[in-house]
């Protein structure tokens, strides 16, 4: 075992931050446009005039993006861990800017026939696989380069840029809403969104070429740590790390996808508001949550990572019927106390996540093994969400009927994370922990970095 000096931090720490924030905006703008426009894809994509059947065969169709997430995190959490970090950042955001833009230029149902959904299917597995490494791939990259005492505050850039891609995809199309016709949505308004997304991946890719690498990656290589199959040799070493992956993975992801994708269809949907009206509240709301994500990272730096992420779960079990209670109302102001009790859970739930994703696995193996047991949840728990959601609605004709999905989830990881999580703050990134689920960091000295094999 041989040390080295205190852990480096990013030459430009508020630089890299704003960078991978900005890539990583550009990167869930890209895959969030297709949730906002489900409604209207579902009409253009799928025969029949039932617009609950339509809506759900579009929400189908979203998640089985989510299926391919799993084999990108697979390659991309590899290259991360062989070639690095940035090299798999790089990757994440081509892939998802092409397919993005495809998306814009795709044949509807009235001109091609079938073809259409086909098209339409292969091109959202491109986004899956592009996206399985950007979550855990942007949270790697970052965290690795910030102070010890600051990560979640740096992490909260991951939510919030997350987030705040959304908001910005519901007021873009609201905005296409008022400008064109219902007729002229139709025709050809809801392909502008897809193709701006190819004017803001030049952005991004641009400014995560001139990005330095991670200097925990850095190091490793300096050191000749890199493991040849990392995949294999991560999840067999940190296989309750993995497991406590899904746990919190599936509250972040299921909760995501439920403020972010399925509200908005819901509101319209299920509850019967205006378009303008559901995508106004959903907008404002994940503003909102994107802000709050901050406050959630000063939060988890002060008192740690286990108790708020452990309270999030448990909030998923208590707070979501009466949430869809009060938003199945179509009452304005209930609509929007219900969403905003959903986004103040989530953001504790997604910080805490971010974090963990990071600290939880060692260096040599976390860009794989994180990515591939966090897409894992949210590929086949997360992901179906609101497909599952909006049957739920429409089989039992109740509003608060999408809540049990993720409240039955939420029990679940109340029990697991409770049981098993341990306090990870302070822990330091370089060291390869094998007994990390003993619940406390292996002593070393505070200045040095303790280094294996």
């Amino acid at each position: 075992m041989t040390s080295v000096s205190t852990p480096p931090t990013h030459r430009k720490l508020r630089q890299v931050a704003l960078a991978v924030g900005i890539g990583n905006f550009l990167e869930w703008y890209d895959f969030a446009v297709y949730g906002v426009l489900a409604v209207t894809i579902g009409s253009l994509f799928f025969a029949g005039d039932d617009p609950v059947v339509s809506t759900l065969s579009a929400l189908g169709v979203f998640a089985v993006g989510f299926l391919f997430r799993p084999l990108g995190a697979v390659i991309l959490g590899i290259v991360g861990d062989n070639l690095g970090r940035r090299a798999a950042l790089v990757i994440s955001i081509i892939g998802m800017g092409v397919a993005t833009v495809l998306i814009g230029f795709l044949p509807t149902y009235s001109e091609v026939g079938v073809l259409a959904p086909v098209l339409l299917i292969v091109i959202r597995a491109l986004q899956g696989l592009s996206a399985g490494g950007e979550w855990t791939g942007s949270a790697t990259y970052l965290i690795e380069g910030a102070p010890v005492g600051s990560r979640a505050r740096y992490g909260s850039v991951i939510s919030a840029t997350g987030s705040l891609a959304t908001a910005f995809g519901s007021f873009f199309v609201l905005t296409l809403n008022t400008i064109y016709t219902t007729e002229q949505m139709l025709a050809f308004g809801w392909r502008i969104p897809f193709w701006v997304a190819g004017i803001l991946v030049v952005v991004g890719l641009f400014i995560r070429l001139r990005m330095d690498e991670s200097p925990v990656f850095a190091e490793i290589q300096k050191q000749k740590r890199i493991v040849k199959n990392p995949l294999i040799s991560g999840l067999r070493r940190n296989w309750k790390a993995a497991v406590l992956t899904l746990a919190f993975g599936t509250m972040h992801g299921v909760g995501y996808y439920y403020i972010s994708t399925y509200t908005v269809n819901y509101l319209q949907v299920t509850v019967g508001l205006p378009p303008r009206s559901a995508l106004l509240i959903t907008g404002c709301g994940l503003l909102f949550h994107s802000g709050f994500c901050f406050f959630a990272g000063w939060v988890v730096d002060k008192v740690g990572r286990r108790r708020p992420n452990v309270l999030a779960a448990l909030g998923f079990v208590i707070v979501p019927i009466p949430a869809f209670a009060l938003m199945g109302t179509g009452n304005m102001l209930l609509v929007i106390i219900g969403f905003l009790l959903l986004i103040v859970i989530h953001a504790f739930a997604s910080v805490t996540c971010v974090v963990l994703l990071v600290e939880l696995f060692p260096a040599e193996t976390r860009s794989s093994s994180s990515a591939v047991a966090f897409n894992f949840a949210v590929a086949f728990i997360a992901g179906p969400a609101p497909y599952i959601a909006g049957w739920l609605a429409a089989t039992l004709q109740s509003p608060i009927a999408p809540a049990f999905y993720l409240v039955g989830l939420a029990v679940i990881a109340v029990i697991v994370l409770g049981k098993m999580l341990p306090e990870s703050k302070g822990w330091n990134l370089f060291l390869d922990r094998p007994t990390w689920d003993t619940h406390k960091p292996v002593v070393e000295e505070p200045t040095a970095i303790a280094t294996s094999r």
